[in-house]
C-alpha cells in the first residue's frame, strides 16, 4: 500500500476573497484615523452653511421659483453640489491612502505574499466608496437641516443614489492613479485638488448663464456641470435633458481610464 501524498501549498488565488480582506483593512485603517474621515466630511458641510447662509440670500435671488428666490431657493440649488463635493473630498483621501501604501514600503510586502494582486487596489476603492456613503449620508441630513427640500419620489431617490455610487466609483478609479503618480503623500493631497476646484467652474454655485463668454463655455462642456445638473434634476424631480447622457459618459471616461491607468502603474510597481 502506497503512502498518500502530501497535500502542497494552495497556490490559487481568490480575488474576491482577498479583496474583502483588504477591504477590512481599510475600514479598520478609518476607524483607528477618524479624524481623515471627519476632516474629508466636515469640508463639505462646511461649504453647504457657507453658502446657504453667508451668500444663499444675495445668489438666491435671482433663481426666481415659486418663493421668488432666496436663501431657501439657493439651498436647493446648491445641495446637489455639494454631495458632489462630499465624493471629490473622500476621494482626495483614497490618493493620499495609495501614495502612503507605495512610499512606506507596505507594498513590497504584499508582494511576499501569497495575494491576488488586484485586491490590493481594489480594496481601497470599495472602502472609499463606502466612506463617501457615508459622508453623503451626513451631508444630506445636514442639508436638510438647513433647509434643502428635495421633491423627488422613492424612484428618484434609488436612482439618484445609484448615480452617486456610479460617480463615485469613476472618480475613486481616477484618484487611485493620481495616487500612483504621486511622488509623497504631500502631493498626492494636492494632485486630485483640480476635482475639487471644478464645482467652482461650472453650474454648482451659479447658474452658467450669468457667465462670461469664455468662462461660459467651459462652465457648460467639463465633466462636472453635467453631473451636478443630473443630481439637481434626479432630486429636484426635474426633466433629466441629456445631462444624464454626459453625465454617464464622463463617468465611464474618467471611470474606465483611471481604472486602465491604475493597473498599469500597480503592475509596474508590483513588478519590482
Amino acid at each position: 500500500m502506497t503512502a498518500p501524498a502530501l497535500a502542497g501549498p494552495d497556490l490559487r488565488f481568490y480575488p474576491v476573497r482577498d479583496s474583502m480582506t483588504m477591504l477590512r483593512r481599510n475600514l479598520k485603517h478609518m476607524l483607528r484615523y477618524p479624524s481623515m474621515t471627519i476632516m474629508l466630511v466636515g469640508m463639505p458641510v462646511v461649504f453647504l452653511l457657507l453658502f446657504v447662509y453667508v451668500f444663499g440670500g444675495t445668489l438666491g435671488a435671482g433663481l426666481g421659483g415659486p418663493s421668488g428666490g432666496g436663501r431657501a431657493e439657493y439651498a436647493n440649488f446648491v445641495a446637489p453640489t455639494i454631495l458632489l463635493m462630499t465624493i471629490t473630498a473622500t476621494v482626495q483621501g483614497t490618493a493620499i491612502s495609495v501614495a502612503m501604501d507605495l512610499t512606506e514600503g507596505v507594498i513590497a510586502r504584499f508582494r511576499t505574499m501569497h495575494i491576488a494582486r488586484v485586491s490590493v487596489l481594489t480594496g481601497h476603492v470599495l472602502g472609499s466608496v463606502l466612506q463617501a456613503l457615508f459622508g453623503l449620508v451626513v451631508v444630506t441630513g445636514v442639508a436638510l437641516l438647513v433647509g434643502f427640500r428635495p421633491a423627488a419620489g422613492v424612484g428618484s431617490w434609488f436612482a439618484a443614489v445609484g448615480f452617486l455610487v456610479v460617480v463615485a466609483l469613476a472618480l475613486v478609479w481616477l484618484c487611485v492613479a493620481l495616487g500612483q503618480v504621486s511622488k509623497s503623500v504631500e502631493s498626492a493631497s494636492n494632485t486630485p485638488m483640480p476635482l475639487l476646484l471644478l464645482p467652482f467652474l461650472g453650474s454648482g454655485f451659479v447658474p452658467t448663464d450669468s457667465m462670461p463668454g469664455a468662462l461660459r463655455w467651459f462652465a457648460e462642456y467639463q465633466p462636472f456641470t453635467p453631473i451636478i445638473e443630473t443630481l439637481r434634476a434626479l432630486l429636484l424631480d426635474k426633466p433629466l435633458g441629456n445631462h444624464l447622457w454626459f453625465a454617464l459618459g464622463w463617468c465611464a471616461v474618467m471611470g474606465l481610464g483611471g481604472y486602465l491607468w491604475s493597473k498599469k502603474l500597480f503592475n509596474r510597481e508590483y513588478a519590482h
